[in-house]
């Protein structure tokens, strides 16, 4: 999850989940659980933007994807 501060946040801006399998993308089904513990998160509300990172891509709309290449771009040598 991601905040506005800490270290107690005033509102949470995003949530996620990582799904590292290699023959199964991120589906329906992980974005449904997802979404039902950003709904139990304190300050998490239906603003706090979905994110998955897969190394599978996804097949579900509604949630932000991002591959392992955009997690090695963000952190160059």
């Amino acid at each position: 999850m991601g905040a506005d501060r800490g270290p107690v946040a005033g509102r949470i801006t995003f949530v996620g989940s990582i799904k590292w399998l290699e023959r199964r993308p991120f589906d329906a089904h992980d974005l449904g659980r997802l979404l039902h513990h950003r709904s139990r998160l304190p300050g998490a509300g239906d603003e706090a933007v979905p994110i998955a990172v897969s190394r599978s891509g996804a097949v579900t709309h509604g949630v932000r994807v991002l591959a392992p290449e955009d997690l090695l771009a963000a952190y160059p040598d």
